[in-house]
């Protein structure tokens, strides 16, 4: 059985960039995974060779987006991207919510460090 986690990241972004990056194909094949492309909703993100599916569970803009893996289809795991605006500092605050099996969730914790430290590349911050 899996674990949900959620974790923290702070960006100097604005909310359009970070939308384009986290909810479109293009933006998510630029640090996400290798390649993305979506078809009925269903979004195959390809690492190296191997592809996954994931449904698109729901996308509010520039608020939060959710995907299901279709490998988990009879669970209620999915990850989760949601982005909003810190008041105090302007900067943007992104929340990751995931699932992964217990003894892997420090694993899993970072791989999505690895995946935020890209997204800080391109966004330049």
């Amino acid at each position: 059985m899996k674990e949900k986690f959620e974790l923290e990241y702070l960006f100097k972004s604005t909310p359009g960039v970070l939308e384009n990056l986290i909810a479109t194909p293009s933006g998510l094949s630029e640090w996400f995974a290798d390649d993305v492309n979506v078809k009925n909703n269903v979004y195959t993100f390809k690492w190296d060779g191997a592809s996954e599916d994931a449904q698109l569970q729901f996308h509010k803009m520039n608020q939060r987006i959710r995907f299901k893996w279709l490998a988990d289809e009879e669970d209620d795991y999915y990850f989760e991207i949601a982005t909003k605006v810190d008041p105090m500092t302007n900067a943007m605050i992104i929340n990751i919510t995931d699932f992964a099996e217990s003894d892997d969730i420090s694993g899993a914790e970072m791989l999505w460090d690895q995946q935020m430290e890209k997204l800080r590349r391109i966004l330049g911050a």
